[in-house]
């Protein structure tokens, strides 16, 4: 199916103009990025500028601390988390296509702006032994064909020549849709949902966890405790957008 899909979008690409993936205008090729997003809704993406939470990532309005308010009313078992994009509008759009609609030649394009962003905020890669993809369910990865955080991982580790552990976390059990739940329902939908399945590989590790999103972090906490309880020393997490 996956090859099926593939051919498809190949053979569209060569019947219909290429349209910008965000606006549906036609694209000019000099002035679009990768062939598939304009200049203008790639110019949209709203940047996540620091101060940052030293927690979550997200950006701080009243930087009088270095944690967010809603950080400190919970407990994450995450030790920071980073992203490059605040999830709304063009940066919302390009992730829904990447992830429910089969887009997942946008995986280089999403990449970069993760990639930019390490390099801008000198991330400390130099200290990270693995990257880590969030899993999906095996029903989920069947129906979706591919897991979009494997994608970003893998642009990232080539990136910064790292090693990509991608069956060293699992996901025990189908969980509904976090989109779909209040705040206090999605700490209890994923809670106990991952298990680190070689302590020996993840022991004394610091490890980059990767994800598309972050919102409440409950999703990249619940990894992060199985990671530490199975021995992980630091857990960064990074996604493209919050």
């Amino acid at each position: 199916m996956n090859m099926l899909r593939k051919f498809l979008n190949a053979l569209a690409d060569i019947v219909y103009p290429k349209t910008c993936l965000v606006c549906k205008r036609q694209l000019q090729e000099r002035t679009c990025v990768d062939n598939l997003v304009c200049q203008q809704c790639w110019a949209k993406i709203k940047r996540n500028l620091p101060p940052f939470c030293h927690r979550c990532g997200r950006h701080l309005e009243k930087p009088i601390k270095n944690i967010c308010p809603a950080c400190v009313r919970k407990e994450l078992h995450f030790d920071r988390a980073f992203s490059p994009c605040v999830y709304e509008g063009t940066i919302k759009e390009l992730i829904h296509a990447f992830k429910y609609q089969g887009k997942d030649y946008l995986g280089p394009t999403l990449t970069r702006l993760m990639i930019e962003f390490i390099e801008e905020y000198n991330l400390p890669m130099d200290i990270l032994d693995l990257v880590i993809p969030i899993p999906l369910h095996k029903t989920r990865l069947r129906e979706r064909e591919f897991n979009q955080a494997q994608i970003l991982s893998n642009h990232i580790a080539r990136k910064f020549n790292k090693n990509v552990s991608s069956d060293n976390l699992r996901r025990l059990r189908l969980t509904k849709t976090q989109t779909e739940l209040e705040i206090g329902e999605r700490l209890l939908n994923v809670k106990g949902s991952f298990t680190a399945t070689k302590s020996q590989d993840i022991k004394g590790k610091n490890i980059l966890l990767v994800d598309d999103v972050l919102t409440t972090g409950a999703t990249c906490s619940e990894a992060a405790y199985a990671l530490k309880d199975a021995g992980a020393n630091i857990v960064f997490v990074l996604t493209l957008a919050n």
